[in-house]
């Protein structure tokens, strides 16, 4: 049985377990206090271009967004995203769970539009009983989003432009940052997000390690006392040298973007042969996940054979369906695939 049904199904790229087994010959301090956590740290801030970058590692994406969005947002205030944006559609309401409503706009193929951005704020503070409702009190995006798509740097930029108009910061979810920024097409570098972004994270859990996100603060804008806050939402690991040792391992001679790359190369190739075959593409996009819709006698064909993502419906007969590859897919394994479309 072949999977497309995720990016995060292998255990951890070799260069990480390995990593992890020579970590294990050594006694390190908790919490994230090892020199091996700061050496992560350091390859981090040196691939942003941004050597005054706070780096914090967090154990997963669901504990890191409701951890960042909670201490940066106002008591008072809610989160705004897209209605496709993970917060409102697959947290399971942590992030209301944690005291902010969330705030949404329409999505556009998954990505969020400054001026409509703009327009909810200020149809927001034109409203005379304003200090009776939630205030827009941070932005959230994802890069990629939740289908594939990516921000160009300017649309990044003008979001940014408004959040800070409207006093909020810009916060980027990068679950899938290593597909988004290798896509065919990207124009947005790592260092540009550092510029752009108020607070951003590197995803690991979906791009070659075990488990764990790193979270940078780029501004000077760490929330105070921020490591208690972690540990007070149950995400802080007592053995963070684990989590520093695999993005040690993931930010040497460019691991990370070069097993990234591995499985948009694998997703193009995907693509131009449900197009040449004649399969309907729910969503354009250059990344690692793609949408496409089928009816339901070839989705039963295809699962006798692959696991593919399930999405949404699209009609009484036709299911949005996602096929989605990984820094792991294996040229023999897209053949297989393509023969059975």
């Amino acid at each position: 049985m072949l999977s497309f049904e995720n990016d995060y199904s292998r255990v951890a790229h070799p260069a990480v377990l390995d990593a992890v087994v020579r970590a294990n010959e050594h006694l390190y301090s908790g919490y994230g206090s090892d020199e091996l956590t700061a050496q992560a740290k350091d390859k981090i801030r040196e691939a942003c271009d941004c050597p005054d970058a706070d780096v914090w590692f967090l154990v997963g994406g669901t504990q890191t967004n409701q951890v960042v969005i909670d201490t940066i947002t106002p008591a008072y205030a809610g989160v705004v995203t897209v209605t496709s944006g993970h917060p409102n559609v697959h947290e399971a309401g942590a992030i209301e769970f944690s005291g902010h409503k969330v705030l949404t706009l329409p999505h556009h193929n998954g990505k969020m539009d400054a001026n409509e951005l703009d327009e909810f704020c200020k149809t927001f503070y034109a409203d005379g009983n304003y200090e009776h409702m939630v205030f827009p009190g941070c932005v959230y995006v994802s890069q990629s989003t939740e289908y594939g798509t990516i921000y160009t740097k300017a649309e990044l930029e003008a979001l940014a432009k408004v959040a800070h108009q409207y006093d909020m910061p810009l916060f980027v979810d990068g679950a899938r940052l290593g597909y988004a920024l290798t896509a065919t097409g990207s124009d947005l570098t790592l260092p540009d997000l550092a510029r752009i972004a108020d607070v951003f994270y590197i995803g690991g859990t979906k791009v070659g390690a075990l488990f764990g996100e790193a979270v940078v603060f780029t501004k000077h804008n760490t929330p105070k006392h921020f490591l208690t806050q972690i540990k007070q939402h149950g995400a802080l690991l007592a053995k963070g040298f684990v989590l520093g040792a695999q993005f040690d391992a993931l930010f040497t001679d460019d691991l990370y973007f070069n097993i990234a790359r591995n499985a948009n190369i694998a997703a193009d190739r995907i693509r131009e042969a449900l197009k040449s075959k004649g399969y309907q593409l729910t969503f354009e996009a250059p990344t690692n996940q793609i949408f496409v819709t089928l009816d339901q006698p070839t989705i039963d064909r295809l699962a006798q054979h692959v696991k593919l993502g399930f999405t949404e419906k699209a009609d009484d007969t036709h299911t949005v369906m996602r096929i989605c590859t990984s820094w792991a897919t294996t040229d023999e394994e897209v053949n297989q695939l393509i023969e059975l479309l």
